[in-house]
């Protein structure tokens, strides 16, 4: 009996042009009168994602920042955050770099220091609430992820600059644009345990869909992960099913529909 949906925001439920399905506040009701809790695994901010979900937040589960803030029925349950010397030395290396700028993501905002219109543009999408600073360095807030923002890839560029803090930090490809560094250890699929047991669900009672890297822990986790059909070829690889559509086909949903979940 499934009992958990858990599914990532962006290049899954999300279509291209970032919107959600159209039947996706039925498919929550549907699925919570079958007592079926329904959750958003996602990088993005979570003000961002209530912001979002504002109708059924408090009938939702969210991992943000990729797992290290969960909260349920609008109840934070658990929050990890990076040591700030390491901070520190994270925004000494994005200085150098070309064409990358930083995002610091706290909890109830995130921080950035570039004013590079593409940049803002770009963060406007996944931050809804957002500050800019002189110098990050002096920002006092606890720092949930650090994020890169790379306009060259961070696959080809800016991830071969921080892989050497994996012995300190859990670093992640999220996009084609993005890098993220989250606290070791922490990532979708330890937030998806501790989603579990607080939820006293089981590994079988849920089902999980993603597509690129940052979902990797959590896709590898799950006994019923679908990786998305446009998935990252990585994902498709550790994935136990894959979506028969992709994420401008309502694919999240239409695989619900398959597996008689939802109508």
């Amino acid at each position: 009996m499934t009992k958990l949906i858990v599914t990532d925001m962006d290049g899954t439920l999300l279509n291209d042009k970032r919107e959600l399905p159209g039947s996706i506040w039925r498919t929550i009701e549907q699925l919570d009168e079958k007592g079926i809790r329904f959750a958003v695994a996602s990088g993005r901010q979570y003000r961002t994602l209530a912001d979002i979900f504002e109708p059924v937040k408090d009938k939702m589960l969210f991992m943000a920042e990729n797992g290290t803030i969960v909260v349920n029925n609008s109840e934070v349950i658990s929050k990890t955050v990076l040591d700030k010397k390491l901070v520190h030395q994270l925004i000494d290396t994005a200085r150098k770099l070309d064409d990358c700028h930083i995002v610091l993501c706290g909890s109830e905002t995130a921080y950035v220091e570039s004013t590079n219109e593409s940049f803002l543009e770009k963060t406007g999408y996944y931050f809804h609430h957002k500050e800019i600073v002189e110098d990050l360095k002096k920002v006092d807030a606890d720092v949930l992820k650090f994020t890169i923002c790379d306009f060259k890839n961070p696959e080809q560029y800016s991830y071969q600059y921080f892989e050497h803090f994996s012995d300190r930090a859990q670093i992640a490809v999220a996009s084609e644009i993005w890098l993220d560094i989250m606290p070791l250890h922490v990532n979708k699929g330890s937030a998806l345990k501790q989603m579990q047991q607080e939820l006293g669900i089981s590994n079988s009672e849920t089902i999980v869909f993603g597509d690129y890297m940052n979902d990797f822990e959590m896709m590898e986790f799950s006994e019923n992960s679908y990786a998305m059909a446009n998935a990252h070829p990585e994902i498709l690889g550790v994935s136990r099913f894959r979506t028969r559509l992709g994420n401008n086909e309502n694919g999240v949903i239409e695989t619900l529909k398959d597996l008689g979940l939802v109508v």
